[in-house]
């Protein structure tokens, strides 16, 4: 636990959550800020930042919970769910707790998603090379 962190408190049970489900390894609650009535908040019990080194187990188990709370947004009137998670400030990450936005969707809600910029296709393939390096040299080292 990181004494400093709102969801560490949350999981002690310093701060009130919304709590819509709990198991050994996470912990899910209603956002109190939602994009949509429903929004659920799904974290890991066990602290870590983000993505970036959250434990491959912890993550499994933030999956499975993640898989559950959009299964039970659809099956109470969803339409649809996006999955979010920001990792790091630049990336819109506020609370430095790993953690993933199930946000239930519906026609015409008005919530948007970014746009893209086409880019050159030099661009793009010095790209797809630099990151294809970098995942076969991760997983050498793995």
């Amino acid at each position: 636990m990181d004494t400093d962190c709102i969801f560490c408190k949350i999981l002690t049970g310093d701060i009130p959550s919304l709590k819509v489900y709990e198991d050994e390894s996470t912990y899910a609650f209603l956002d109190i800020h939602p994009v949509n009535t429903g929004h659920i908040l799904v974290i890991p019990k066990r602290h870590s930042r983000n993505i970036l080194d959250i434990s491959d187990e912890d993550l499994a188990s933030l999956t499975a919970t993640a898989k559950k709370a959009a299964q039970a947004l659809i099956s109470t009137g969803a339409e649809g769910v996006n999955i979010i998670t920001n990792n790091e400030k630049p990336a819109g990450q506020v609370v430095f707790h790993t953690h993933w936005h199930i946000v239930p969707r519906y026609e015409g809600d008005g919530f948007t998603h970014w746009r893209g910029t086409a880019r050159s296709e030099e661009e793009m393939e010095a790209k797809r090379q630099e990151l294809e390096k970098k995942l076969q040299d991760m997983h050498r080292a793995a």
